[in-house]
């Protein structure tokens, strides 16, 4: 067992996180996490009303007794949020652990100390990391250029943004981007973070509520199958590389505007490929750890065989400094 200040501070066995996905975070994959010991995030907006994530946190407890948090992202979206209601939800459910994203949460932490919460937030640069810790969250997940979705527009890898990041806050930080097995996780401790948020990694597992075609697509792809979207607009996104994300790159590149990609982008369209099983059918996220997937296990296995190799190569590395015996 790996014991860190995010395993003490947020009540789990280990280190591991399941960030907020989008059509992905749902009740069979975030109770298979949380009983494997680490924490599961249920996406708040993948449900299309408040009513519905009461449900979804109810048939998530149904499948699971093991701490579990929700995602709630705050930025501008297509369809209109009352976040209001989305958190009266999850503080009337019970919920312990949020994970945020998009805007500060400056606006809404009274909300969350008041009954309770825990906050990770999810930054991609320090000095919204240090506004975080400045406003009260417990926690941040700091994700690196590698990341699926949003990795901001620093383009600062995590094994420069990680350790960046952990010499200048007192919170316990979550490395994100980029790791996907015990490896990374060793990594990410070395650099000084308190545990790992991985997204790709299980979303490719038996447990996801994907097509197993895409999780197929993913244990094929490597490194470089990967496109930044939407950088002329400065809010790069990286997606898997098909037909349609390069087509919308083309575009975007070439002086488009949003309004010109928007039919080509549309979320639903990302959710037609998780469902029909097709890459090619829309954009979806994707990071650059799929070139380190080779499989797709149940997270159970996952999570522990992350847990044992990551124990076993600490105990490696701390040979290493072993005084030599003398001759």
């Amino acid at each position: 067992m790996l014991q860190t200040r995010f395993t003490e501070a947020f009540g789990v066995p280990h280190p591991i996180v399941q960030g907020g996905m989008q059509w992905v975070g749902t009740a069979p994959l975030v109770a298979a996490v949380a009983n494997a010991g680490a924490l599961g995030m249920l996406t708040a907006l993948t449900q299309p009303t408040p009513e519905a994530l009461t449900a979804e946190i109810a048939r998530t407890r149904e499948l699971t007794d093991q701490p579990f948090g929700v995602n709630l992202t705050i930025m501008p979206i297509v369809r209109d949020v009352n976040y209001d209601e989305y958190l009266r939800v999850i503080a009337e459910a019970g919920i312990t652990i949020v994970e945020t994203a998009g805007r500060n949460p400056a606006p809404h932490m009274p909300f969350f100390h008041e009954h309770g919460i825990k906050v990770i937030h999810k930054c991609t640069s320090v000095r919204h990391a240090l506004k975080a810790e400045a406003v009260g969250v417990d926690a941040v997940s700091i994700d690196g250029f590698e990341c699926a979705g949003h990795p901001g527009e620093d383009d600062v890898p995590g094994l420069v943004l990680i350790p960046a990041a952990t010499r200048r806050l007192s919170i316990p930080v979550i490395a994100s981007g980029g790791i996907a097995d015990a490896q990374g996780l060793v990594a990410a401790l070395a650099l000084g973070a308190d545990g790992v948020n991985m997204g790709t990694r299980f979303l490719c597992t038996v447990e996801a509520p994907v097509h197993d075609a895409v999780k197929q697509q993913i244990v094929a792809a490597s490194e470089l199958d990967t496109e930044l979207l939407f950088r002329p607009l400065r809010n790069t996104s990286r997606v898997s590389s098909n037909a349609v994300s390069r087509e919308a790159v083309e575009i975007l590149t070439a002086g488009g505007a949003f309004e010109d990609v928007v039919h080509l982008v549309n979320g639903e369209r990302g959710r037609t490929v998780y469902a029909t099983g097709d890459p090619e059918a829309g954009v979806w996220s994707v990071g650059m750890a799929q070139g380190l997937i080779d499989d797709v296990p149940t997270v159970a296995a996952l999570v522990e065989r992350m847990v044992t190799e990551a124990t076993a190569q600490i105990a490696r590395l701390g040979s290493m400094t072993a005084s030599a015996v003398p001759a």
